[in-house]
């Protein structure tokens, strides 16, 4: 087998590695040499792009499946990139991110005994249509799933094709992830907006009108915040107030409210929701119950995908950190709070203590303020700053904290970052995880620099994805 970046092989996956990746081993003469590919099935039959070639190892994307994996069911949803597990029964996705992320430990973290340490899997309650956020893409690169071919001049609304930022696959019906009412009848709203004759975004050119249509969800209230982002190409030909009448006819008392932004970025990872916006019709936020907290969410707040799972994440939270009765009587922090709701539960299940809330993202921290006043909790405080630059104008907190949580985004924390946060001196720290690579390193700091790890639990707040969380709890 000839193997070089940019080339095409015919592989079996062969077992499962963590983050959702397929492995293959091919015998040579210096030994196993290991094919990655993404969102791989072990048993699945595949012809596989080369997108990364290294001395011991590949990485590869999938570009057909020639036979299914016998682990796979036949399900009612359309498939999705966005869902490349779907077909494997949730049991069996819960085998493979188990023993993928306990290696991961081990091997990044130098957590041996992770048998012993691990406290349990959390599942989410919702296993179908959980998400409370969608983004949809616009794109005249249309990726007809029947044939596998590539249709120009074409009006698509739907998801990315896999491996793709230019293509869009159409979405005709529910994908198991989102809101299946609305995404049954997000054909109807392609129509609608088709017969307009505005054009769909052209990525390649960055010329078109529509873009994207993102959609936030309120299981509380069982209600859609819609926004279209559109560019200002052949904006005066748009008729806005028609689209609103259309999405309230289709979806009644369903919708929240409708957004719409211009957005001229042309830059392909520019935030979408960035640009002017003007609430349409209805309001520009939703409120969603966590812990018996109410929580009003903006469309370009951060939060939770996954609320219902996101509240057995939460509970897992507080457990670790008021185990032994530590919350009392001390001075909490939360750092990379968001739109502070853990210490908003911490602070409101703790009067004698006081939390502090810090996080670089200006609006959420205002959400969270005007969430923590409309919740009545006021011993708590929040910091619109970047966590690093807080500590380091804060050396009075040195010796004085009992528990920090920690929630960085996937990245993880910067070393200098951990490094202010190791010298806070805490006596326990709680440490929430998207992304268990990065926290396995950061473990090992913690581990070297007078920590222990305590326990950890993983959470399968992402079914149908590679994504896994976990809750680490360190003592001094």
């Amino acid at each position: 087998m000839e193997l070089k970046r940019g080339g095409e092989i015919s592989i079996s996956i062969d077992d499962f590695a963590f983050g959702g990746k397929g492995i293959t081993k091919i015998q040579t003469e210096e030994g196993n040499y290991v094919i990655f590919t993404q969102n791989g099935i072990p048993g699945q039959k595949v012809i596989a792009k080369i997108i990364k070639k290294k001395k011991s190892f590949a990485e590869c994307r999938i570009l057909q499946v020639i036979e299914k994996s016998p682990l796979e069911k036949s399900t009612e949803f359309q498939s999705i990139s966005g869902a490349p597990y779907i077909s494997l029964p949730i049991e069996k996705q819960h085998e493979f991110k188990l023993d993928s992320t306990f290696e991961l430990f081990k091997k990044i973290g130098g957590i041996s005994n992770t048998p012993a340490l691990f406290d349990e899997l959390i599942c989410s309650p919702k296993t179908y249509n959980y998400r409370n956020k969608m983004e949809y893409s616009f794109s005249t690169i249309k990726h007809d799933i029947y044939t596998n071919e590539e249709l120009d001049d074409e009006f698509a609304l739907g998801f990315k094709h896999s491996g793709t930022w230019w293509k869009v696959e159409d979405l005709d019906k529910d994908s198991g992830m989102f809101d299946a009412e609305f995404e049954n009848k997000l054909k109807e709203i392609r129509s609608f907006l088709k017969a307009t004759s505005l054009k769909a975004w052209h990525p390649p050119s960055k010329k078109g009108f529509f873009r994207h249509l993102v959609v936030r969800k309120s299981f509380t209230n069982d209600e859609l915040l819609i926004n279209l982002v559109t560019s200002n190409q052949g904006l005066k030909k748009f008729n806005v107030a028609a689209f609103s009448e259309f999405l309230q006819g289709l979806l009644g008392r369903k919708i929240a409210g409708f957004i719409h932004t211009i957005n001229n970025d042309v830059a392909d990872r520019a935030k979408i929701e960035n640009g002017s916006s003007n609430l349409i019709f209805g309001k520009d936020t939703i409120i969603e119950k966590i812990l018996d907290l109410d929580f009003e969410i903006s469309m370009e707040s951060f939060f939770q995908t996954n609320p219902a799972s996101a509240e057995k994440l939460y509970n897992k939270v507080i457990d670790y950190a008021a185990e032994d009765n530590q919350l009392q009587n001390q001075l909490i922090m939360d750092l990379f709070c968001g739109t502070g709701t853990i210490g908003q539960l911490i602070a409101s299940k703790v009067s004698n203590s006081s939390v502090i809330g810090v996080d670089i993202v200006g609006s959420s921290i205002e959400n969270a303020k005007e969430n923590a006043k409309k919740n009545g909790v006021k011993n708590i405080s929040f910091y619109a700053v970047d966590a690093g630059k807080f500590l380091l104008n804060h050396p009075e907190y040195v010796d004085k904290i009992g528990t920090i949580v920690l929630d960085p985004p996937r990245a993880g924390i910067a070393p200098k970052t951990l490094r202010k946060v190791m010298r806070l001196n805490a006596k326990r720290i709680v440490y929430v995880s998207c992304n268990p690579a990065t926290q396995a390193r950061d473990a090992k700091d913690l581990t070297e620099n007078g920590y222990k790890l305590v326990k950890f639990s993983l959470v399968d707040q992402f079914p149908h994805t590679g994504h896994i969380e976990s809750i680490m709890l360190f003592e001094k």
